[in-house]
């Protein structure tokens, strides 16, 4: 018999808190900080006067996220200052900002939906240059001409999908989008072509989280023995009720080919309360499948999301140690981001930040070659220098791997093996060998990044 995880949740509850309070590191005691930056929501101030209990409660996260455009211009009315600093020295003001922000929502090709745990992380004093709104709410301003290779669906994953919902590009394993709804929209996102709610410029082809639509899946997993590995992503997990997500793991762990299953979520990164809110139990049917997994020899992770130190919060913390301390295998997948973690530091930073809360720093991207977000891919250059400074600099075991997820479905490839690679034009070539054969890959640097590059405005 399982042992219950709301049990060991609760009990962790009352306990770490204490013990991360006490705990010593490179950071200043919690105890010790300023009441704003320990209750860092209280400095929204639609959320002045929400207690602990309130904010970490998941109930009140998705009753207060912010799910279109009308209510984000409210949110920024409310709590944008009425200057705005620029990076050249100059200012702006709080209205000239929300009119760059709907103009850019007009050319997005994601929709608007943002918990209050992410919004509070921002910092709405330099709104412009803050690394997480970057990630998330667009500005016509900062829009940079799309490279003409560029896609929506950009790794051809519908190419290479047997059954409606399943990518099965890599011999022994497959994605398995499980649903098309994200408790929040990054703007990059790989599978801007089906996620979310449809846009001015995109219509999506999405994927609802039912049994019915899941049956298919199940049977071609089944019916394929050399699939051993299975992604269940979407979307987002994080998005699926506690039952369908224990439903999903217990099918797959009945399969008998099936070795390894890995939930994707950013849901650790964006609203981590929900691991610690003992009245929902999506992290109970987590834990739940990762012991029965554990039972029968097969391994069951978490695969989550962050690309800045910015986002890692003391809610984080407690959230990633309860996982920790339930034996749940956590790993990191980080997209490189002009604006956001380009940059050695940055990157080192959010890196030993993971690895200290026994999040494993598995991947970092490439961005990929989707539409509509040109401002924050970056050329192959950047990827390369950043691991070389970042190897050596921590345990290997806590190196991530610096990869490009082909365009064109050859599967992920370490960035520095390129075939070859001209700075001037900006285009990589790789092959795959083990996905594609002797297919040919080609990763085009963004226009803005090219030698005499001449600024176009998209818009």
């Amino acid at each position: 018999m399982l042992s219950c995880p709301l049990t060991k949740r609760v009990s962790l509850q009352w306990g770490l808190r204490r013990r991360l309070h006490s705990t010593s590191s490179s950071q200043a005691p919690l105890e010790s900080l300023p009441v704003a930056q320990f209750e860092y929501w209280r400095k929204v101030p639609s959320w002045r006067d929400i207690t602990e209990t309130q904010f970490l409660d998941y109930k009140w996260q998705m009753k207060n996220s912010l799910q279109n455009a009308s209510s984000l211009f409210a949110f920024l009315e409310s709590t944008v200052p009425s200057t705005i600093p620029l990076a050249n020295g100059q200012a702006t003001t709080r209205e000239d900002f929300i009119a760059d922000v709907k103009a850019g929502l007009q050319h997005a090709p994601m929709a608007t939906r943002l918990t209050p745990h992410i919004l509070s992380l921002i910092g709405w004093n330099d709104p412009y240059s803050d690394p997480i709104r970057r990630q998330f709410i667009p500005l016509a301003s900062g829009f940079q001409q799309d490279h003409p290779r560029l896609q929506l669906d950009s790794l051809s994953e519908s190419r290479d999908s047997p059954v409606k919902g399943l990518v099965h590009r890599y011999p022994d394993k497959v994605l398995f989008l499980a649903t098309s709804v994200c408790p929040v929209y990054c703007r990059f996102c790989t599978r801007s072509y089906s996620v979310g709610m449809k846009t001015e410029t995109v219509t999506k082809k999405r994927f609802l989280p039912l049994r019915k639509y899941w049956e298919p899946m199940f049977d071609y997993i089944a019916q394929t023995p050399t699939v051993t590995d299975i992604v269940v992503s979407g979307g987002d997990t994080f998005y699926l009720e506690p039952a369908q997500l224990r439903e999903i793991g217990q099918e797959l762990l009945k399969i008998r080919n099936v070795r390894r299953i890995r939930f994707a979520s950013k849901g650790l990164s964006v609203c981590p309360s929900r691991i610690l809110d003992p009245n929902d139990r999506w992290s109970d049917a987590l834990i739940e499948i990762s012991e029965l997994g554990r039972k029968q020899g097969k391994s069951v992770a978490l695969h989550t999301h962050f690309n800045h130190p910015q986002e890692i919060s003391w809610v984080t913390e407690r959230a990633a140690q309860t996982l920790f301390q339930n034996a749940v295998t956590v790993r990191n997948q980080t997209v490189l981001l002009n604006g956001v973690n380009n940059d050695v530091d940055t990157m080192k930073r959010l890196i030993r930040r993971l690895a200290d809360n026994n999040i494993q720093p598995y991947y970092v991207y490439q961005g990929d070659m989707v539409q509509g977000v040109e401002d924050l891919r970056t050329p192959l250059r950047d990827i390369i220098h950043i691991e070389s400074h970042v190897r050596g600099t921590i345990a290997g075991f806590m190196t991530p791997s610096f990869v490009v997820d082909l365009p064109g479905g050859g599967g992920k490839r370490l960035a520095a093996t390129f075939e070859s690679y001209d700075k001037n034009t900006g285009v990589s070539k790789f092959v795959a060998p083990g996905v594609k054969g002797n297919t040919v890959h080609e990763y085009h640097d963004p226009l803005w990044s090219l030698p005499g590059y001449t600024e176009t405005r998209q818009i």
